[in-house]
């Protein structure tokens, strides 16, 4: 798929630099059609969004989904793009080119966001600040990449969308059916529908350091112990009674490093809830599971039941000082490290998955479709 061994891509162009690979998935066909995306941006539940830009003025018009279906046929043939976040969570067709990119991180892949552009639709010069990888679905898109070293990154003021002001491309490609183009962070790229097209945007989980902080402060805030405060037994004589002297500085930054994750465990425990849960467009919740585990468990063995995990269901897992921690949406469950590992690979457990696991892994297995993360299907439906 990257034309490359994947060693030789992260050594080379992950976040350095821009990567072109013509015919990454040959003979490629479009799982879904133009006409089912803009059906899943009629649903309450999906986030869309529709850009429409009027070239004499060079305006920029920003909708945010669901859409009337009555809207579409009004658009006109030009320079408009429909936008739709998560369709790998609604498709599994879609869904089934995530297993390609398992030479990165499962829990830094956020989402496959799919676009629809009439003839010259674009969302215009920009950039992003995450990794993402541009597959050609249908149609043909022109790319414009600015490569250089320092690009302006100046963002106008007179369009709601954060648009470069100034935007010099150092490359342009017009990608086809299968051709992807993988961007670094922070690189500008301006992307323009040559004929009516579908792109797929796999993008990456990046958090801020804003948010990184701000999670990791409110965690220790809420487990911070109220006995740990400021103090200052080697308090000596002021010099100047309304002075913050050095020596007090001093005194604040022990008892802040009091209050950092000095464990690994608790470390890894933070980090583990914060990205399983970081960006959920949808959370899991109890469908109000009537059979109870006995049934449950029959129905995977003897009926060929299958237990698939709700899509937005985020999973991750770590070794720990004992055993591992299983991640799933924020929540964490000590488990032996081969029921971890199987339970975060596990999109669906079918009874012989199920029976294989600890039985501290059957019971998380079974929190958690009591939670919702999970649904029994009957085979016929599996």
């Amino acid at each position: 798929m990257l034309g490359m061994p994947p060693a030789r891509f992260l050594r080379d162009y992950w976040q350095k630099r821009p990567l072109l690979v013509r015919d990454a998935f040959p003979g490629f066909a479009s799982p879904i059609a133009p006409e089912d995306l803009a059906g899943l941006a009629c649903e309450e539940f999906a986030l869309s969004r529709l850009v429409r830009h009027d070239r004499e003025r060079d305006a920029w018009q920003v909708q945010h989904g669901p859409f009337p279906e009555a809207l579409f046929p009004t658009l006109g043939e030009r320079d408009w793009t429909l936008l739709v976040q998560d369709v790998d969570k609604w498709d599994a067709d879609v869904a089934a080119l995530l297993p390609r990119f398992d030479f990165l991180p499962r829990w830094r892949i956020d989402d496959i966001m799919v676009s629809f552009a009439a003839t010259g639709g674009s969302v215009g010069a920009h950039v992003d600040q995450y990794d993402v990888f541009l597959l050609q679905a249908y149609g043909h898109r022109r790319w414009q990449v600015d490569a250089g070293d320092a690009p302006p990154l100046a963002f106008r003021d007179d369009v709601e969308l954060r648009l470069l002001r100034q935007f010099d491309p150092t490359h342009d490609w017009v990608l086809g059916p299968g051709d992807m183009l993988y961007l670094p962070p922070g690189v500008p790229h301006h992307g323009v529908a040559e004929d009516p097209c579908l792109t797929f945007s796999v993008g990456m989980r990046a958090p801020s350091a804003a948010e990184l902080m701000g999670d990791y402060i409110d965690t220790l805030a809420a487990d911070a112990d109220e006995a740990i405060r400021y103090g200052d037994p080697d308090l000596a004589p002021a010099k100047d009674p309304n002075e913050i002297d050095a020596e007090a500085m001093r005194r604040v930054v022990e008892a802040l490093n009091v209050l950092r994750f000095g464990d690994p465990d608790r470390l890894g425990d933070w980090f583990g809830r914060f990205i399983t849960g970081y960006r959920n467009a949808e959370v899991a919740s109890d469908e109000g599971q009537a059979r109870s585990r006995i049934e449950i468990e029959w129905s995977l063995d003897h009926d060929g039941a299958v237990l698939h995990r709700h899509p937005f269901s985020r999973t991750a897992w770590r070794r720990a000082a004992s055993g591992a921690r299983l991640y799933v949406s924020g929540q964490d469950h000590p488990l032996p490290v081969r029921d971890a590992q199987r339970i975060a690979a596990g999109e669906r457990l079918d009874g012989r998955a199920y029976a294989a696991l600890s039985a501290a892994g059957r019971d998380a297995v079974y929190a958690l479709l009591q939670a919702g993360h999970y649904r029994l299907l009957p085979p016929e439906d599996a």
